[in-house]
């Protein structure tokens, strides 16, 4: 029965767009019935996961497929739980939002290819997440791939939307040949392309290529830097809640990849933990400093994820580092954080990315330059962006915390070891630490920028509440956040269960300990916030007789205006400029100098390394070298075909014995 329920909510899920190919254009009947669908369809999935992991639940199914070395086989567990709970959640709500901010009336070009491919990736996300034969698998990968590009491109009429989802896909079939490349040698150890049972790889000679090649295609669809460059563009040309589940969910599935793969494996080499962990530790640093130098919200919040792919792959590289020196708790804690900040970003990105889609939908613009002083027009889209924004900073009382807080433990719990490979995962808390102190000053930058001061233009001065189809979703995820940050004990059990199926030897293990004193620390922090909001409400009825008109304080100015606010680049010039060897930032204006300086200004543009510097002009010159060679190889002169002929026979001949 369980099964059964749970493929049912995989069909539902798939065919939810269809009913809206059938009716007119202009019918809002279609996307209604969407997201009936889609709601049925990931209760169902809820209720089939639930039952698949009691104890008594079967969490099989085998179909034969006619396809040589295939089979339709899924199973549910633990492990897969942890990466479908959060597509559940996120997927309905993102279809409920999507009523408010790309109604089918106002986008009747695109708004039935959007729900379609939405349906479709949740569909294929969900088959992905439970295969347990290699094919089955690429043929999810390959669906969820190929619906992620129509998303991307739902406007295709904007250049930069092509030109985000060429580089998508591109990125994307490149990290795919990979995961062929992986499988087709799994198949030729194992035998078939079944998944082998949990620690029954040997890691060397084709084991140790089946690694790397997951860690390569897998980290490509994750975005761990340097492999990031197709995620930046993709996330900002989707419309805002196909960016969250691609944000939220979708780049999980290479988390979730190299987490199904590394348990395959007897023993963990020393050296993958550290790669692994120095991966990390470069997308979180380097991610977050790219995100500071961003002036495109939404472009901004794609670099947050890099960041966040950065921590869970730190917690990763500890538990892998923790099982190669026999550290039962080092695995534990690693692979338990890394876990728990897979479910936390697929949450409040989500819910960030709502934010920034209310706020785009209101002032019609990405540019964060040009917003300013939306919390009095958008009051609970501003609560909810800085329940988000305080959440992705790992702040108590949210979620962000505790899932940094294991990952701290684990890396903190190498430092008594005996084996010197275990404490290089001490370099981890360094890392999250600079990784923390980051984020939290660029969504200083963001939240002040957007939602405080005064409108820098026309639209921001416009600008209106988002409708409650939006803002329920956003306070859905709120409240998720916060739940997980308050009671981080309940989500305990699912962890612990996980943990076991990636390393079976931790079945004697318990995460209770670890989290102990996070229920104090969460009952202090939610006493600081109850403090804060009768403080709030006393001084609102204090100000109520207060002229609703009156500007932010101006430090004394007699005459503020939106000039003298910050801007984008000038709050970010001090922290990017101290990466500015690495991010390679360009610097524009004259520096204000004398008691009565010039009039000045100043901006600042930081181009993707990898993608703007390196691979854009490389494939430049390849193309362009290709075009001479063309010119010359095909220069429409019969002699010189007859040569190649010739010189093609020649070589044949002197190949075949």
């Amino acid at each position: 029965m369980a099964i059964g329920l749970f493929m049912t909510g995989v069909l539902l899920m798939l065919g939810s767009g269809f009913p809206g190919l059938l009716m007119p254009r202009e019918s809002e009947g279609g996307e209604r019935i969407f997201v009936a669908l889609i709601l049925l369809g990931s209760l169902c999935g809820v209720v089939g996961t639930l039952l698949s992991l009691a104890p008594d639940g079967n969490a099989a199914l085998n179909l034969p497929w006619p396809l040589p070395g295939a089979a339709f086989s899924l199973a549910i567990d633990p492990l897969s739980a942890v990466f479908l709970f959060p597509l559940f959640l996120v997927a309905p709500l993102g279809a409920i939002y999507g009523l408010g901010y790309w109604p089918q009336r106002d986008h009747p070009n695109n708004g039935r290819q959007l729900r379609l491919f939405y349906g479709v990736i949740g569909a294929a996300m969900v088959l992905l997440l439970t295969a347990r034969n290699g094919l089955l698998f690429l043929f999810a990968w390959e669906a969820m791939a190929l619906s992620g590009f129509f998303l991307i491109t739902t406007e295709d009429n904007r250049s930069d939307a092509r030109r985000a989802g060429l580089i998508y896909l591109a990125a994307t079939h490149t990290g795919t040949l990979a995961l062929i490349a992986l499988f087709a040698l799994l198949e030729g150890i194992c035998g078939s392309f079944t998944f082998p049972p949990a620690a029954s790889l040997a890691a060397g000679g084709a084991g140790s290529a089946i690694f790397f090649l997951g860690l390569f295609g897998f980290g490509m669809k994750a975005g761990l830097m340097p492999l990031h460059i197709w995620l930046p563009g993709a996330h900002a040309a989707a419309p805002s809640h196909a960016s969250a589940l691609l944000s939220g969910v979708m780049i999980k599935t290479g988390i979730y990849g190299l987490v199904r793969l590394t348990s395959f494996y007897a023993a963990i080499p020393p050296s993958w933990g550290i790669i692994v962990l120095a991966l990390g530790a470069i997308s979180g640093i380097l991610g977050v400093a790219l995100a500071i130098a961003q002036h495109d919200i939404k472009r901004l919040l794609a670099y947050h994820s890099v960041e966040n792919i950065g921590i869970i792959t730190l917690g990763l590289g500890i538990a892998l580092i923790g099982r190669s020196s026999q550290q039962p708790m080092l695995v534990l804690l690693g692979i338990s954080g890394a876990l728990l900040h897979t479910v936390n970003h697929g949450l409040f990105k989500s819910l960030l990315f709502y934010g920034a889609g209310a706020v785009i939908h209101a002032t019609g613009s990405r540019q964060i330059d040009g917003m300013g002083g939306l919390l009095r027009r958008m009051k609970w889209t501003g609560i909810c962006f800085l329940g988000g924004a305080v959440a992705i900073c790992g702040l108590p009382p949210f979620n962000g915390f505790v899932s940094e807080w294991l990952i701290y433990q684990g890396a903190l719990h190498s430092l008594p070891g005996s084996v010197s490979a275990s404490q290089l995962a001490l370099l981890a808390a360094p890392a999250l630490a600079l990784i923390g102190g980051l984020a939290l000053a660029c969504f200083v930058k963001v939240f002040g920028l957007v939602f405080l001061g005064e409108p820098r233009q026309e639209a921001a001065a416009r600008a209106h509440p988002a409708p409650a189809s939006m803002r329920l979703p956003m306070l859905v995820l709120l409240l998720a956040c916060a739940w997980i940050g308050l009671s981080p004990w309940t989500v305990a059990p699912l962890l612990q269960r996980a943990a076991t199926v990636w390393s079976p030897s931790l079945a004697p293990l318990t995460l209770a300990a670890p989290l102990a004193h996070l229920p104090m620390i969460g009952a202090l922090a939610w006493s600081l916030l109850l403090l804060i909001a009768v403080a709030g409400f006393w001084i609102a009825r204090r100000s109520r007789k207060a002229p609703r008109d009156a500007s932010t304080w101006g430090c004394g100015y007699l005459a503020p205006t939106p000039r003298m606010q910050y801007s984008a680049s000038s709050f970010g010039d001090l922290i990017v400029g101290l990466f500015r060897v690495g991010l390679l930032t360009e610097r524009h204006g004259e520096p204000v100098a004398g008691p009565f300086p010039k009039p000045s200004t100043f901006s600042s543009h930081t181009p993707d390394a990898v993608l703007d510097r390196a691979l854009l002009p490389a494939a430049g010159g390849i193309a362009w070298l290709s075009n001479r060679l063309r010119r010359f190889i095909q220069n429409g002169h019969t002699s010189f075909y007859l040569l190649y002929v010739a010189l093609t026979l020649i070589v044949l001949f002197a190949l075949i014995p």
